[in-house]
């Protein structure tokens, strides 16, 4: 009776603390989140980079991740996974699709978010997907619009006949990007060839063969090809063979241009929605998957002008906006430490 009468206690002098600070309950909550991210390259990166700052701008310090990396292992993945379950995480982000599918067969309890997916229904194995996962899944999807993709294809290389379709086997995300591009490209007269690898052990010698028989080569956003891009493009350049990719990271790596997003806008977005899951109670059952609102064209100016490529006036180089940003932010430096100096 004492030891219950002293919990009772502290518990009203915590909640008395609390209100003489003007802080509620909920605004003392800490969240733990677990992310398990696939493979280690630029666009995954981005999007979990995008995802912890948006939780940060809302919760500050209340909110600790516990971040691993599978190191492009699925079977890692749901070990990662497990362990989450297993301490109770408040909430998962799965970056990229065997992340999510490791989470979807870990827990239908807890919260997952994916990022870096494509197509949720081809990733969950789900019939008549129409938007909303339901259940304790939903996320943001890296779908950008294939025959817009296909499109880019037909302007920069009119005159060419075959178009190699370079993807992994093993991601089926890969499979469905290649299938939508190739239609669109067969409708504009190209005949298309399925080069698929399983891994990347197979990757050089698959991408040797397409460049061989092929006038341009096609690879989707692919997390095997996103972390071997230097294998592709050392095979492809010197065989003056061009490469348009599904997005930016792939297309710095061996891309000469891509109709791309921005991964940390994908990642901040799925991290906007863990705040409305967390902070504002959002059902996530009843969430729709969310895109990418922006695309722009984007291209590779070194690889372009080593292959003697002209892109039109409406593509941006690569790595452009950031050096921008840059020489912006020196030159108010410098304004600054000028006027400084004068007063």
């Amino acid at each position: 009776m004492k030891k219950k009468l002293v919990s009772t206690i502290l518990a009203a002098t915590a909640v008395g603390s609390m209100l003489v600070t003007g802080v509620s309950a909920e605004e003392a909550k800490t969240y733990n989140i677990g992310i398990c991210q696939l493979v280690q390259h630029v666009a995954l990166d981005a999007a979990t980079e995008g995802f912890k700052d948006a939780l940060t701008d809302k919760f500050g310090d209340a909110v600790n991740f516990d971040e691993q990396n599978a190191q492009g292992d699925s079977n890692t993945c749901s070990t990662i996974i497990n362990g989450f379950v297993s301490n109770g995480v408040d909430l998962i982000l799965a970056n990229a699709t065997p992340a999510l599918q490791a989470a979807q067969a870990g827990t239908a309890e807890i919260p997952i978010l994916g990022t870096s997916v494509t197509e949720y229904g081809v990733a969950l194995g789900l019939k008549d997907f129409d938007g909303t996962v339901g259940g304790n899944i939903s996320g943001t999807s890296d779908l950008a619009p294939l025959d817009q993709q296909a499109a880019m294809l037909n302007e920069l290389f009119p005159d060419a006949k075959t178009v190699g379709l370079l993807y992994c086997s093993a991601e089926p995300n890969s499979q469905y990007q290649v299938d939508t591009v190739k239609a669109a490209l067969e409708e504009l007269g190209y005949t298309c060839e399925y080069y698929a690898f399983s891994d990347s052990n197979d990757l050089s010698s698959v991408t040797t063969t397409a460049a061989s028989e092929s006038d341009v080569i096609y690879v989707p956003t692919d997390n095997t090809v996103a972390s071997n891009t230097e294998i592709i493009n050392n095979i492809c350049l010197p065989e003056k063979v061009p490469v348009i990719t599904g997005e930016e990271g792939i297309c710095a790596g061996c891309g000469v241009a891509t109709l791309s997003i921005s991964y940390y806008d994908l990642g901040y977005a799925t991290g906007e929605m863990a705040v409305r899951i967390l902070a504002d109670g959002e059902d996530i059952s009843t969430m729709p998957v969310e895109y990418a609102p922006n695309f722009t064209k984007e291209y590779n100016a070194e690889i372009c002008e080593e292959l003697g490529i002209t892109v039109p006036d409406d593509y941006v180089a690569i790595g452009a906006e950031a050096e921008d940003t840059t020489e912006a932010s020196t030159e108010a430096a410098t304004e600054a430490v000028t006027e400084a100096v004068t007063e």
